[in-house]
């Protein structure tokens, strides 16, 4: 056993009181933003948005497309945090990207599964890092987090974070597989501690995906971790946010729960392929006074 699997073993979080947990999610999602901080809200949100692309009929063409509204999204808006894309597509969009302050993220690890042997998750992210990837999204395997091979867990984000090199690491729990609060906390503990840079909920490709409760436990988790070793560690919500509402209601989520140091694209970030246009209507209707149609605005 190694080192680091000794520091897996010795890894322990308090239950997670789900009423309470709940509950505050719940009052967290009544909250009402006033127009001039709903503005400030929705471009917020734009400046945190990854934009995906992770289908199985991605093209360089639709990679182009959405580099471009990715360094554009609309006249006098910011730019979003990062295109994320399948690992073939890292060098077409690190071209494409150069020069803008859009970063490049890549899915790898077997995604979506991290059902793949540890040395071709090695060469995988290693190949992102050097086509350019400015971050890897990793799955962490949650067979083994359920048979309760926490060690294993471990030491895969440990060497999946080695093989980063510069890149920035976020660990994909799936939020979802996991079933429990208590193993959420936990799965967000060993990442934390094995070397990521956020965490981060789900693939998007399993439901339930991204919840209030959940990215609050999770917010609380880096929370705590910030106050134990005093490293700010990021938290990404992914799947399941499409529109603004919901965007700006995580948001004063995140306020109200670990204040500023969070409120940045470098330390909080939504996961989307859809919740950009939503951004964009609600801030075209806050200028126009009326709604924008669906169709005014390129498909993701």
């Amino acid at each position: 056993m190694t080192a680091s699997s000794h520091l897996a073993d010795d890894i322990a979080v308090a239950p997670v009181d789900a009423v309470a947990l709940e509950a505050r999610a719940a009052e967290l999602s009544t909250r009402s933003i006033k127009k001039d901080a709903k503005r400030r809200g929705l471009e917020l949100a734009i400046s945190m948005t990854d934009l995906t692309t992770l289908e199985g009929m991605d093209s360089p063409g639709k990679v182009a497309a959405l580099c471009g509204k990715a360094m554009r999204p609309a006249p006098g808006l910011p730019s979003v945090a990062a295109v994320c894309v399948y690992p073939d597509l890292v060098a077409q969009a690190t071209k494409l990207l150069a020069g803008s302050s859009v970063a490049v993220a890549s899915v790898a690890t077997g995604f979506p599964s991290g059902r793949t042997d540890l040395a071709l998750k090695l060469s995988e992210t290693r190949r992102c890092v050097e086509d350019g990837a400015d971050e890897i999204d990793m799955v962490i395997d949650r067979g083994a987090f359920l048979s309760g091979d926490f060690a294993k867990v471990f030491d895969e984000i440990a060497a999946v974070k080695e093989a980063c090199d510069y890149a920035h690491l976020k660990v994909i729990l799936e939020t979802g597989e996991l079933a429990t609060y208590d193993n959420v906390r936990l799965a967000s503990e060993i990442a934390m501690r094995a070397g990521g840079d956020f965490i981060k909920t789900s693939t998007g490709k399993v439901s339930p995906a991204s919840t209030m409760p959940v990215v609050l436990l999770m917010l609380e988790a880096v929370r705590d971790f910030y106050f134990d070793t005093g490293k700010l560690i990021g938290v990404k919500a992914a799947g399941g946010i499409k529109n603004s509402k919901q965007a700006l209601r995580y948001l004063a989520m995140v306020n109200e729960t670990v204040g500023d140091h969070w409120l940045t694209p470098s330390r909080f970030r939504f996961g989307a392929s859809s919740l950009l246009n939503d951004l964009l209507m609600q801030l075209a209707r806050l200028d126009s006074g009326t709604y924008q149609r669906p169709d005014d605005f390129s498909k993701d």
